[in-house]
């Protein structure tokens, strides 16, 4: 049985990186919503308790039953979890003097308790909250204190039950992992198994078990999740496996023929279709930014149906789908509100009376890599920058043509090749060329020209929640541009998007 660690979200923006820090001790952890936790058994070997934007005092913060846990499994509250253990058993919690955000030197009171024991005496760590715990209850201990909180860190005794009011899964708190390696490995007793070689033995002997002899088949994009998920398949069922790779019309330059090339190098049994010709057919006329999403999520579930339909015995559709799409789904605030309609084939298992497999839904992205790298998948398709389900055809501002995706694939090679051979393609998250709806006045030679904008943009990100802007080197930028107005006709004018998201996005519609 998997062991695990259970952490009960509160609606922090940090709970996925608490996630992550555990998961990097390899020990597998799942996040559940405090309203929705499931009932512990006897994989569970310890709680977390994650932050939250609410204060303890609001009268609508999160409130959870922890009958099942408290006293009986190792439980560590982090910030709001600290404040919310505190002040439900009798403690009191008040407003802080001043906002405590930013570094703080946390000094232990009590030097060889558990949780903190081998840290520093003097170590940095990081707060995040607007209140504090001015009173604890009888039967809690203070174990550690900053100048200006003097509950920094609790345990509550005769219990394996601490409380912490600073965030050791940030950067910023520089004994951070220890501290949660002292909570998960040697409090809670997990012992460190959970790797790339185990989750894909695990996972390939489910996934026998689950599909027996059926027929499974996958929608490939080229991207990272859909090629290891189809090489987890294959390693598990072989050629029960069918993929369909659809080329919309839309994909980046010569991108169909080297994707499928790779994928026969793989092994796979893949089907490619081209249909670029029904998209842009259905797309001509068409600006309204989600109208041209929706006509590409429906073209593709008609082009992806037909080509299925050809084929007999098939029970399964399995889709990409990784932990923080399972997680947005069954958010604290329940599921979002607009989940954009390309991110998986909507629609399809009930069009088709396929059941779901979703061989990845428990990892990360940078698991889901480190997963791909132990089962061989190409590095070029590993390292490969993510990219829009609906393609180019939300990189082109306005009505999608032949003429724009031919400037915009052009345009989109020579950024890509030349980040490649810089050597700035790994340092960079997501870069790609919008096609701007904006022509402008140039000159070429002698004469005057009247032609199109583009706008380059490259980001970095590690989840793509938040993303900054990449401080591309100036020549690099000069001689992109240069190439790009030199050798693409239509284009005589680059620019480079410098936007941060928040409050931009990374893509431009």
């Amino acid at each position: 049985m998997q062991e695990k660690i259970l952490i009960l979200d509160f609606g922090s923006q940090y709970t996925q990186l608490i996630a992550r820090r555990v998961r990097e001790l390899n020990v597998y952890c799942e996040i559940h919503p405090y309203n929705h936790f499931p009932q512990p058994d006897e994989s569970v070997r310890g709680v977390i308790l994650s932050g939250s934007p609410y204060s303890v005092r609001d009268a609508q913060a999160p409130q959870a039953d922890l009958s099942a846990i408290k006293g009986r499994l190792p439980m560590l509250g982090v910030c709001y979890g600290a404040q919310y253990l505190s002040q439900q058993f009798g403690g009191e919690v008040r407003p802080s003097a001043t906002r405590e955000y930013g570094r703080a030197i946390l000094s232990k009171v009590v030097a060889n308790n558990p949780l903190i024991a081998g840290l520093s005496d003097r170590t940095q760590v990081w707060m995040s909250h607007g209140d504090t715990i001015v009173k604890i209850p009888e039967n809690y201990r203070i174990i550690a204190s900053t100048d200006t909180v003097p509950v920094a860190a609790f345990q509550i005794e005769g219990e394996q039950t601490w409380g912490i009011q600073f965030h050791p899964e940030v950067y910023h708190s520089t004994e951070g992992k220890q501290l949660l390696k002292h909570f998960v490995v040697d409090i809670c007793g997990c012992r460190q198994q959970w790797t790339p070689d185990s989750f894909i033995e695990s996972t390939v002997r489910e996934l026998r078990d689950k599909i027996k002899g059926d027929k499974v088949l996958l929608g490939l994009s080229g991207g990272v999740d859909s090629s290891v998920a189809a090489e987890l398949l294959h390693k598990a069922v072989g050629d029960q496996l069918v993929c369909i790779f659809v080329d919309m019309g839309l994909l980046r330059k010569d991108e169909f023929e080297s994707v499928l090339k790779s994928y026969e190098s793989m092994g796979l049994n893949v089907i490619g279709v081209r249909a670029g010709d029904k998209f842009l057919a259905d797309l001509a006329g068409v600006t309204d930014p989600e109208k041209k999403r929706k006509i590409i999520g429906r073209d593709f579930i008609e082009v992806f149906d037909a080509e299925a339909q050809k084929l007999t015995d098939v029970k399964w559709l399995a889709q990409g789908t990784i932990y923080p799409d399972v997680i947005e789904s069954i958010s604290v605030n329940g599921p979002s509100a607009t989940i954009k309609s390309h991110h998986n084939v909507g629609g399809l298992p009930e069009k088709m009376n396929l059941k779901i497999v979703e061989p990845l839904r428990l990892l990360f992205k940078d698991e889901v890599r480190r997963v791909g790298r132990q089962l061989n998948v190409p590095a070029d398709i590993l390292g490969r920058h993510p990219f829009p389900g609906p393609g180019l055809g939300i990189r082109i501002l306005g009505e999608v043509t032949a003429e724009k995706v031919r400037i915009l694939q052009e345009a989109d090679k020579i950024f890509i090749d030349g980040l490649k051979e810089s050597g700035l393609y790994d340092q960079v998250w997501q870069a790609g060329v919008m096609l701007l709806p904006v022509q402008s006045v140039g000159v070429m030679g002698d004469e005057r020209t009247y032609e199109n904008c583009v706008a380059l943009r490259a980001v970095t990100s590690t989840d793509g929640m938040t993303a900054d802007w990449v401080h591309l080197p100036y020549d690099f930028l000069a001689k992109v541009s240069n190439d790009i107005i030199n050798r693409v006709k239509g284009i005589n004018r680059v620019v480079y998007d410098i936007s941060s998201k928040p409050p931009a996005t990374i893509e431009w519609e």
